[in-house]
């Protein structure tokens, strides 16, 4: 949701950014005509993300090679055109919304996997590939991506790596920039540039990698990444340990956290609701608690029963009770169940705002009781769930955006929340990003010299501002 003072500057900027005939012309002669579209059709599908929408692009472009993206830029930052690009369009901070119309460029055509390199365990990929994908094809060959998040059936490598993705695994294996080894990228002037590379240690100058990586499409457009491998796991377990209390979940994830676990899940009970209701899963259904972790232990085989006896212990000595998917379908059908839980929300409400925030794990109690109080006070559905592992709590707002008491009553629980979280030492946003929809509340976690660096390094890499603009800074 786009503050409507916002709205009235980018349609004055909007105006002024007109793409000629001959400018089209040359488009088209760029990519082919069966590779350009201003269809009114296609243009709406380019202007919405999971969450939210914008204005449509005037014009969207499918290129195939980066030598056809170096081009187009070198056009658009000459007219002073934006551009936006974007891969499945699953995130959910407006990053790849074309909130100043000009041209999207779609990665789809960017779908290879180009080697996966079991002697130095490296796979390089094109940005369009669904990150899913490319973990079945690792593990076939015996290796093991980590990056795991929810939308791994249909985000893209390339997107994830633009947000900076993290998902279950991130307790143990940490976050997309952990694999991120080395990119080829187009830079908004045309230039294109290779960071990087194929060994695990590199200290030859600043690190773009890194700096391009998590910039939310800013910087540049990646077109292939370079991405660290691990040997597959010989064996994992999941189970589920249902507690009587916030308080007994957390302090039992902490100390789970000895274990190294692969991943430790929070769900709080309106999550547990939702999902019984959703998918009638009898792991849930038969049960009753105020909070659930969902653990993964995996390893080598003897290291996880040793390691599950443990956890029997902790659970014994919490008074909590544990489950333990005995089956691969079981096994799956927990997870199944947590992936659920995000279209599942809409049963309560037909918009949805989903807010991540990430705190020291011990604050996590405090964060949800406030959004239980304020919940209380609003009288809007919130639902609370996670990565208790590393403190990255998603909690949801179902609302109707047409009612404007509901807008005004979310944007007033973000900003509690928002401001609460930071005082607890926290971020707004642990894998989600700012996009739009945070950017007004980045002055709260960020101060002004800081900024102003910031935005230094966005004018070197893009001097017109054409790439992505208006994103991330107020």
């Amino acid at each position: 949701m786009l503050p409507q003072i916002f709205l009235n500057k980018q349609q004055t900027l909007y105006k002024k950014m007109a793409i000629t005939k001959s400018i089209i012309k040359k488009l088209k002669e760029i990519v082919g005509k069966e590779n350009f579209s201003c269809f009114k059709e296609d243009l709406v599908c380019y202007s919405f993300d999971s969450n939210n929408s914008s204005p449509p692009p005037d014009i969207v472009l499918f290129p195939s090679s980066k030598e056809e993206i170096a081009n187009i830029v070198k056009l658009a930052n000459e007219n002073k055109i934006s551009v936006t690009v974007r891969g499945s369009g699953s995130g959910t901070t407006g990053g790849a919304l074309p909130i100043m119309g000009g041209i999207v460029i779609s990665m789809s055509n960017f779908n290879k996997i180009i080697e996966i390199d079991k002697k130095n365990f490296i796979g390089i990929v094109q940005t369009g590939v669904i990150t899913g994908d490319f973990k079945k094809a690792v593990e076939k060959e015996g290796l093991f991506y980590p990056p795991d998040p929810s939308s791994s059936d249909f985000s893209t490598i390339g997107g994830n790596v633009a947000e900076c993705a993290g998902g279950l695994n991130a307790v143990k294996y940490g976050v997309t920039k952990d694999y991120v080894l080395g990119l080829t990228a187009v830079l908004p002037t045309g230039e294109i540039i290779k960071t990087g590379g194929k060994t695990k240690k590199n200290v030859v100058g600043y690190d773009l990698t890194k700096l391009i990586t998590g910039s939310e499409g800013t910087l540049a457009i990646i077109t292939e990444i370079t991405l660290k491998l691990i040997p597959k796991r010989e064996c994992s377990k999941t189970s589920i340990i249902f507690c009587n209390s916030i308080e007994s979940a957390i302090d039992s994830a902490i100390k789970i956290i000895h274990l190294n676990p692969k991943a430790i899940e929070f769900m709080d009970k309106a999550s547990i609701e939702c999902v019984k209701n959703y998918t009638g899963d009898d792991f849930f259904i038969n049960e009753q608690a105020e909070a659930v972790l969902i653990i993964e232990i995996d390893g080598i085989k003897e290291s996880v029963i040793e390691k599950y006896k443990k956890l029997k212990t902790i659970c014994d000595n919490q008074n909590i009770k544990l489950k333990i998917a005995e089956t691969e379908t079981e096994k799956q059908n927990i997870w199944k169940n947590r992936k659920s839980l995000s279209p599942a929300l809409f049963k309560y409400n037909k918009d949805k705002i989903n807010e991540d925030i990430v705190l020291p794990i011990s604050k996590i109690p405090e964060i949800v009781r406030k959004i239980e109080k304020l919940k209380d006070e609003t009288n809007l559905t919130m639902i609370s769930f996670g990565h208790a592992g590393d403190g990255n709590i998603h909690f949801n707002i179902m609302l109707d955006k047409d009612n404007p008491d509901d807008k005004k009553k979310a944007l007033y629980v973000i900003n509690e929340v928002f401001n609460y979280t930071i005082s607890l030492g926290g971020s707004i946003s642990g894998e989600h990003g700012i996009g739009t929809t945070k950017k007004e509340h980045i002055k709260k976690e960020i101060d002004d010299v800081t900024l102003s660096i910031m935005k230094k390094i966005k004018k070197t890499f893009d001097p017109n501002g054409i790439l992505n603009p208006y994103k991330i800074f107020p």
